[in-house]
């Protein structure tokens, strides 16, 4: 059993380039919280977390300001600190569902919901359960990330790409000079954020118009690093579209325009409560913030969801585990989406990425990686890493090269930051 002897925390506020705009608003900074837990010998563990209220509960978001909802969930994040301090675990999945609960209901009178997303604590835990990973891996003298998955769930995370796609994010504000740049520096899978700002019918005429732009821009462009051969789309819409109706509309227009067989992935399309079966649309729908829990995951495959976004950056480690474990046991693809983190935790999200099977017709790991795109600080973000030079660390024409010395390291995850340690030591 490891015991945890003290726990502390603190905060940086990071400003974007521009308002980040999804799920019909837009976030103007990223608060990084640090967690730091002691072991019973006093050797400390750190791990980090960027919160995103938007993404993780848009409700609480748009009835606060910006601000009180990060504090409400750095308070989440701190009240969770509270809970472990003195306790004992034998691993982080028994540490997170023990507090669980508790947890969800104390966010809950906070926020002011009784309905509050469950994804909104799993993104306040992020810090903690990163740093519980690392407190068990060094009460265990482990120091390799495949050696930290727990036994029963190696077989969802037994690949070793050599390749990862690193996929960028198109949000409402990039221009159409942007995409084409972004084209032409390598990057050939993009993410476009569809449900843009206004009435379902008029985030329709914007997301077509969008589309269309697009398509246009860059339809034509050719590549032979993938079978598909010309740029393929991944799409997200947040759940903003509100019945299948509109989203087939949408969908009948990439057809006529000649964009549907380049959708690779539709995430999340519909709202979570809006119980709509997905089997017969005719694109991959993927799963994402619905998928809160492994049990969530089983309901949305049964929906017909045909993949799943794995974000252990926003989920947590511990429960992405879990969600890629029924996946694979309904041989259901998973992938690794980003929540705009910073560079450190693109190396946690890239040790998933990096042993999850490829997507059908794409035979290679894919994983968004968006932050770089987004920070006003992202080279001293980048300077926080371990391993800031490392081949591993940065895209090459789009694309992540993972060699024997990535998987030696783990992407540096075990190596802790000097800068994040300092502000909680």
């Amino acid at each position: 059993m490891d015991t945890i002897r003290s726990v502390n925390s603190a905060v940086e506020k990071e400003p974007l380039i521009r308002p980040f705009g999804f799920k019909g608003n837009y976030v103007t900074e990223l608060w990084q919280t640090v967690s730091l837990l002691e072991d019973e010998n006093g050797t400390p563990y750190t791990g980090l977390c960027t919160q995103n209220v938007l993404w993780s509960d848009a409700d609480v978001f748009m009835a606060l300001d910006e601000k009180r909802a990060n504090r409400i969930m750095y308070s989440v994040t701190e009240r969770a600190l509270q809970m472990i301090l003195g306790e004992e675990f034998s691993t982080p999945l028994e540490l997170q569902q023990a507090i669980f609960h508790d947890l969800y209901n104390y966010a809950g009178r906070l926020a002011g919901r009784s309905d509050l997303r469950k994804t909104f604590v799993l993104n306040a835990l992020v810090g903690i359960d990163n740093a519980a990973w690392l407190l068990y891996a060094g009460q265990k003298n482990i120091r390799n990330f495949d050696d930290l998955i727990p036994v029963s769930m190696r077989n969802a995370l037994s690949y070793r790409h050599r390749s990862v796609l690193s996929v960028p994010l198109v949000s409402y504000g990039v221009s159409l000079e942007e995409i084409k740049q972004m084209v032409e520096s390598g990057y050939i899978l993009l993410k476009i954020k569809l449900g843009q700002p206004g009435s379902q019918q008029e985030m329709l005429e914007k997301d077509i118009q969008r589309l269309s732009e697009i398509h246009q821009s860059i339809g034509d462009r050719e590549t032979d690093r993938i079978p598909f051969g010309k740029i393929p789309y991944y799409l997200d819409a947040n759940g903003r579209y509100e019945s299948k109706q509109t989203l087939l509309k949408f969908l009948d227009h990439a057809g006529k325009i000649g964009a549907l067989d380049r959708i690779v992935i539709l995430e999340e399309p519909f709202p979570e409560h809006a119980d709509i079966d997905v089997s017969d649309l005719p694109v991959r729908v993927a799963a994402d913030e619905s998928a809160h829990t492994e049990k969530d995951a089983k309901v949305r495959i049964e929906m017909g969801y045909s993949a799943i976004a794995l974000k252990a950056v926003a989920k947590t480690l511990s429960m992405s585990l879990k969600i890629a474990q029924i996946a694979h046991q309904h041989r259901i693809p998973c992938f690794c989406a980003d929540l705009t983190v910073n560079p450190i935790l693109v190396e946690w999200n890239k040790n998933v990425a990096a042993r999850l099977a490829p997507l059908p017709g794409l035979q290679c790991g894919i994983l968004e990686t968006n932050g770089h795109q987004n920070y006003k600080r992202w080279k001293a973000l980048e300077s926080y890493h371990p391993f800031p030079d490392a081949e591993w660390a940065d895209a090459k024409n789009g694309t992540f090269l993972l060699d024997e010395d990535y998987y030696n390291m783990s992407g540096g995850i075990f190596r802790p930051s000097d800068h994040y340690l300092n502000l909680v030591t």
